[in-house]
């Protein structure tokens, strides 16, 4: 039985899906919608992006997610304020009935639908909704305080299940939905097509609901909105009423739709390359490798095919440093034996316990030491600009994500991005319109 599908046979009640009032962008009081849209806060690389998206539209969503100030009080202060203002003046405007929301992305061959709703946090949310990355203290802090200021959810996390394939239950009020014209329609700077739909007739939502209620769901992106959803609402008592008791999600069944699956790259800022290449001197096998970057990410995943393998790149010039067959003994001595034997071959615990903890040095929670970046040409450009390393690595495959979390196991942190991810700023949902 996939666990990270049906939940029959099991005690598990599964997903509780439920509408909620959907807030969202007036057309008329800005430049665009797609002007006023932003990637999840964790992709937007800072300060290039997050300049360029407040220069795109003074009502730009990162305003929100990412507001600039001084300190964590003042930022969450004036996230709440920009927030109220903009409800105030009607630049964001809530939708008159409750909802779910049908979501499509298109970009090249890549077509993607789900559906945006308010997921109950109930007790048996960890056997119903299931993570495969450790998180980050300082980022769940972070989150929980833009979420408690604001009082609202500004993003959704990407969630997956696996459906039997066919246009049945809550895909078929999917697909039946996108017939339709949709509330609204845009196209993002990178190229993907964006449309929503509400969905609002009372046997559409039941036949929603009664589906996602047999299954359970991997968690593909938001690990840390998600433990920050758990966090507030311990802080506030749980009632059948209580709009903490639930978070915004978008779900996918994966089974009708196929996610890609990308890495998540790191920026060692403090470490010069030469440093790190003498670091690991003995540990690793070390080649050059020339560039531009496609073909030197060519050579990176021939060498991952046969094991455990890097990119490195700082410095000047358009030169690469690959590394791979890592030292047996070393390998034996740094990683933890109590494992799985899928857990203990992945890149990332390889990268995090040998080469970040004992090769290197460097803690992996902090801040001033390493970035985790998603665009592989940002990370290599801030490297060589910055005089830091970066660590390139290559994707994992969804299946080993799906049975490591079947298995309870969680890989170390960042280790995936799966995508396309929901652009942020078309759905929001604030606590005090539920």
């Amino acid at each position: 039985m996939n666990t990270a599908g049906r939940t029959a046979q099991t005690g598990n009640h599964g997903l509780d899906l439920m509408p909620f009032r959907g807030v969202r962008y007036v057309p008329e009081r800005v430049g665009s919608l797609a002007a006023v849209t932003s990637p999840p806060y964790d992709v937007v690389v800072r300060p290039d992006g997050l300049l360029h998206l407040e220069s795109a539209d003074p009502f730009n969503i990162v305003r929100l997610i990412l507001p600039q100030a001084t300190d964590p009080g003042a930022r969450n202060a004036q996230a709440a304020a920009t927030l109220r203002h903009w409800l105030t003046e009607g630049v964001l405007a809530p939708d008159p009935e409750p909802a779910l929301y049908v979501y499509e992305q298109r970009g090249g061959d890549m077509l993607q639908r789900g559906v945006i709703g308010a997921l109950r946090l109930s007790e048996a949310a960890e056997g119903v909704v299931l993570p495969h990355e450790g998180v980050m203290p300082h980022v769940v802090e972070d989150r929980a305080g833009v979420m408690r200021a604001t009082e609202a959810n500004l993003e959704p996390l990407l969630l997956t299940y696996r459906g039997n394939g066919s246009a049945t239950g809550a895909s078929a009020v999917i697909e039946r939905t996108v017939r339709r014209p949709p509330l609204l329609a845009t196209t993002t700077e990178d190229g993907y097509d964006h449309r929503l739909w509400a969905v609002t007739d009372p046997a559409d939502l039941a036949h929603v609901h009664a589906d996602l209620a047999s299954h359970q769901a991997l968690i593909a992106d938001g690990h840390h909105r998600w433990a920050t959803y758990l966090r507030l609402r311990t802080e506030h008592p749980a009632s059948a009423s209580s709009p903490w008791d639930y978070g915004l999600v978008l779900l996918v069944d994966t089974a009708r739709y196929p996610l890609r699956v990308r890495a998540i790259h790191r920026l060692l800022n403090r470490l010069p390359l030469d440093e790190a290449l003498a670091g690991v001197d003995g540990s690793f096998r070390v080649r050059e490798v020339k560039g531009p970057l496609p073909h030197a990410m060519e050579a990176l995943a021939q060498a991952s095919a046969e094991g455990n393998a890097f990119l490195l790149a700082g410095g000047t010039g358009d030169t690469f440093h690959l590394l791979d067959r890592p030292d047996p003994a070393l390998l034996a001595r740094t990683i933890r034996a109590d494992r799985p034997e899928a857990w203990r071959t992945l890149d990332a615990t390889v990268l995090h316990a040998t080469l970040l903890a004992h090769v290197w040095g460097i803690p992996e929670d902090s801040p001033a030491d390493i970035a985790y970046i998603h665009d592989t040409q940002a990370t290599v450009d801030k490297a060589r600009r910055d005089g830091g390393t970066a660590v390139l690595m290559h994707p994992v495959r969804e299946d080993v994500v799906r049975e490591l979390a079947q298995q309870g196991v969680t890989m170390p942190r960042k280790s995936t991005s799966f995508g396309p991810k929901p652009a942020t700023g078309l759905v929001l949902r604030t606590l005090t319109d539920d």
